[in-house]
């Protein structure tokens, strides 16, 4: 029997989860920068959480997003799925117009610059981190839009 396909998010169901995303986001990295990493710092099933630090494309201020990630070398590869829905999260838009971030690993604070991954790196990551975290199989089937990977590199 074949897997059943995941359907797209309604607008309503975006609008919804865009809310629940951002207040569990500042529940997270409350929790987490109190504990130091030691709470919420590992999602449901393991896979290791960071907090990553972008500039506001608008604002200009620091904004945070909890993000699970994929250790490779130095460098700390996200994903922004946002859940799958049919647009990238604010904080890749951010780091877009600003590629200068910062990465908290725990107590560790790293300056740290974003790219997006070539589709080649996309092709060679992509099973590493749905074995890591096999929903983002799923999120990549629920929308037609090329969910980007993003690797952060040592400044």
């Amino acid at each position: 029997m074949a897997a059943k396909q995941p359907r797209p998010f309604t607008p309503r169901q975006e609008k919804i989860g865009t809310s629940v995303i951002k207040a569990w986001s500042r529940f997270n990295t409350w929790l987490y920068r109190v504990s130091g990493g030691r709470l919420l710092g590992r999602f449901p099933g393991g896979a290791p959480v960071l907090l990553l630090t972008t500039i506001g494309r608008k604002s200009g201020e620091p904004k945070v997003a909890p993000l699970l990630y994929l250790a490779d070398g130095d460098n700390y590869v996200v994903v922004a799925s946002k859940g799958g829905m049919s647009h990238h999260p604010l904080w890749y838009k951010n780091l877009e117009a600003n590629p200068n971030v910062e990465v908290e690993v725990g107590k560790r604070k790293l300056p740290m610059i974003a790219r997006r991954a070539s589709d080649g790196e996309k092709a060679a990551l992509w099973p590493r981190l749905v074995a890591m975290y096999s929903s983002y199989a799923d999120y990549q089937a629920r929308t037609p839009r090329d969910i980007p990977v993003v690797i952060l590199s040592p400044r």
